[in-house]
């Protein structure tokens, strides 16, 4: 899926970042993105995809049993905003849900050139969990 987006191809690509992130495949992931892609998650600054992996890399070392769900909010031409959710386990089993919101832009080639992502986790119980990794459904209520 290319620019100009959509409705329709922004929730494609949506669900296709969506379905990669849930594989937990590092190089999967950064082939995504532009090779000089610019990344702000959380508080971390990253630049291109070398970066990208070893940060995903990271992430996926702490974060068990990770499923994400996000959903389209905006988009225009080449730009897509989305909310989202995941959850996972840290080392010592306690259970988290992360919600956030992440801005996109593309390029010509279908690529994402920058990714700045906004987050903030709750501690939850196993028993709270809201998202089933096993399944594609769409994102939970907040």
């Amino acid at each position: 899926m290319i620019p100009p987006f959509d409705e329709e191809s922004a929730r494609r690509k949506v669900r296709a970042a969506q379905d990669a992130w849930n594989t937990r495949d590092p190089h999967r992931v950064a082939a995504a993105y532009t090779v000089d892609s610019l990344w702000r998650n959380r508080s971390e600054f990253i630049t291109g995809r070398a970066e990208i992996v070893a940060f995903l890399t990271r992430k996926w070392e702490r974060e068990h049993r990770y499923a994400l769900r996000k959903s389209l909010w905006a988009w225009s031409a080449d730009k897509i905003a989305v909310r989202f959710q995941y959850e996972w386990h840290d080392d010592g089993g306690r259970w988290w849900r992360s919600y956030g919101n992440e801005n996109w832009e593309f390029a010509a080639n279908g690529l994402m050139r920058r990714r700045e992502a906004s987050i903030n986790d709750l501690g939850i119980t196993e028993a709270e969990r809201r998202i089933d990794p096993d399944s594609t459904d769409d994102l939970p209520p907040a």
